[in-house]
């Protein structure tokens, strides 16, 4: 029996081009408290970080309640959102080659990402990905990224060494992970952060459809 792989996704930025949705739900919340929303760049920027993280930096000096609220509203308008049908697309090629993965016997697809529970499971439902991964790390269980937890509890989860995985992603905070976790991190140069920015990454790759092949290069498999 072949060793098992693991190919963990991050996801906004990575497998969906959610900024559109992340962007209209974070402009929901600052305007719940009337609050000027941040710019789009700055907004972009915090996607892979747990909420909590992410406003306290986009909303530096307040209070922590404060923070929770603007956690609170933007949960409540990304749901809404994607229960009212608005999804943003999956990027090109994304959905051949989780199909193609998928179809290695002894290859897992799993996801480490900065959405709560409720907001990966509402995406994958829109995306009609449910049941795709067989691993699925949130942050209402983990520190934020980079800490390795999520990486760390896929890998337990699985019973796959680090060595036989990879991690997949469009953030510095993706790649800064996978570095502390000692897994191989293969960035996205698609994704929100820039190229420059992925710093940890062992190998970059500007489509997704490039992916199976350099899986297959690192593992002596065909995908």
């Amino acid at each position: 029996m072949s060793r098992l792989r693991l190919v963990i996704f991050d996801v906004d930025g990575t497998l969906v081009d959610s900024q559109g949705d992340i962007v209209g739900a974070m402009h929901a919340a600052f305007g719940a408290l009337e609050m000027a929303p941040p710019a789009r760049a700055d907004i972009l920027s915090i996607v892979g970080l747990s909420l909590e993280v992410a406003m306290a930096r986009l909303a530096p000096g307040l209070p922590g309640e404060t923070h929770q609220a603007l956690v609170a509203h933007y949960k409540d308008a990304y749901v809404g959102a994607r229960q009212a049908g608005h999804s943003g697309p999956l990027y090109p090629g994304v959905a051949e080659v989780l199909d193609r993965l998928a179809r290695q016997e002894d290859w897992l697809l799993g996801i480490a990402t900065g959405k709560s529970r409720r907001g990966l499971t509402a995406l994958l439902e829109a995306q009609g990905l449910t049941g795709r991964f067989v691993t699925q790390q949130v942050s209402d269980f983990h520190p934020s990224k980079p800490h390795p937890a999520m990486l760390e509890a896929a890998l337990a989860e699985t019973g796959v060494d680090k060595a036989d995985a990879v991690m997949v992603g469009d953030t510095s905070f993706d790649m800064d992970m996978a570095r502390a976790a000692g897994i191989f991190a293969i960035g996205m140069s698609y994704g929100y952060h820039p190229v420059s920015a992925l710093t940890s990454a062992d190998i970059i790759l500007n489509e997704m459809a490039a992916l199976p092949e350099v899986l297959g290069e690192r593992w002596g498999q065909g995908a």
